[in-house]
């Protein structure tokens, strides 16, 4: 026997010591906080340079304004679009549409009297533009 040291016991070796916990678990208990954090982080990223790009552009914009209305010492009215005008719709057409309407409002059960009279009301202006020698534009 060794002078210094534990002795040895003679017996069958113990069983081997058990792996940690931390081996244990599987690979997704062990990667899903990293890939929560990334995914954060990623997330953040995108956000805030997003907002960086936006506010930039309103930066920008207003001093290009500002700069214009002082030489121009007048406020800046917006520029509506222009309106697309549309060809008119034959009487023929028009009557069509309104005979349709008054079909649809016919269909319509009310639910109190409230709206039974709002309906006859439509049905009566839909029949006067109907029966009328012209009918107003659309």
């Amino acid at each position: 026997m060794a002078a210094h040291g534990k002795p040895k016991p003679a017996g069958p070796a113990g069983p081997p010591p058990p792996p940690p916990a931390e081996a244990k678990k599987s690979f997704m208990r062990r990667m899903f906080p990293f890939l929560l954090a990334a995914n954060l982080f990623v997330g953040v990223y995108v956000l805030v340079r997003t907002y960086q790009k936006d506010s930039g552009k309103k930066d920008a914009a207003p001093t290009a304004s500002t700069s214009s209305a002082a030489t121009a010492e007048k406020p800046a009215e917006p520029i509506a679009a222009p309106r697309k005008v549309l060809p008119p719709i034959p009487e023929d057409e028009q009557r069509q549409l309104y005979k349709w309407m008054l079909e649809e409002k016919r269909k319509i059960k009310p639910q109190n009297a409230a709206e039974k009279k709002k309906l006859d009301e439509e049905k009566a202006l839909l029949k006067e533009f109907i029966r009328a020698g012209s009918l107003p534009s659309l």
